[in-house]
């Protein structure tokens, strides 16, 4: 394991995996956060859990996931092969605001940023999701994205949200 966050991954020990933090941002045990809701365990209780789940799903490749995640009536376009994309390494994951998307609503809204680096590069995905509610499932309906291009700073804090500086973090020649 490297001290990089942005390079780090859990998967070679699965008890070091379930005691990790959740890649979702929660600050929470993946085992106790999204990954109930990943397995089938139990559904997400909210638009914000699902919209977590989802990214945590992408970050760890769950492709199933996503699919039954997205809206009934959204999943004849998706392309399986390319929902996840090896090229792009997911950092982390900031919600900004939600609105509505609890236990007794019909629909919600979540608007989060998503950074990532992609091929050594590094962006952003602001996202203002549409989420509905169908017999106490939460499902992915639409998003209005919008992809921005990221050019750290030696000095800035490290996009990958470590609490250190780009050149101390993912910045550092390897």
């Amino acid at each position: 394991m490297t001290d990089n966050p942005a390079l780090n991954t859990s998967d070679s020990n699965p008890e070091e995996s379930s005691a990790a933090l959740c890649p979702c941002g929660s600050g929470t045990q993946f085992l106790f956060c999204c990954q109930p809701a990943i397995s089938g365990q139990q559904p997400a209780a909210s638009a914000e859990r699902l919209m977590r789940s989802r990214y945590t799903a992408f970050v760890q490749g769950e492709v199933d996931y996503l699919i039954a995640t997205t809206h009934p009536k959204d999943r004849s376009g998706l392309d399986r092969a390319n929902l996840i994309d090896p090229q792009i390494r997911w950092l982390n994951l900031k919600i900004l605001k939600t609105r509505k998307g609890g236990i007794d609503d019909s629909r919600g809204q979540v608007q989060f940023i998503a950074t990532f680096n992609e091929s050594g590069t590094f962006a952003s995905l602001e996202e203002n999701s549409h989420f509905s509610n169908i017999d106490q499932r939460w499902y992915y309906h639409t998003g209005e994205a919008r992809v921005k291009a990221i050019k750290p700073e030696r000095n800035a804090p490290c996009p990958c949200g470590s609490t250190q500086k780009f050149k101390r973090c993912c910045g550092r020649p390897r």
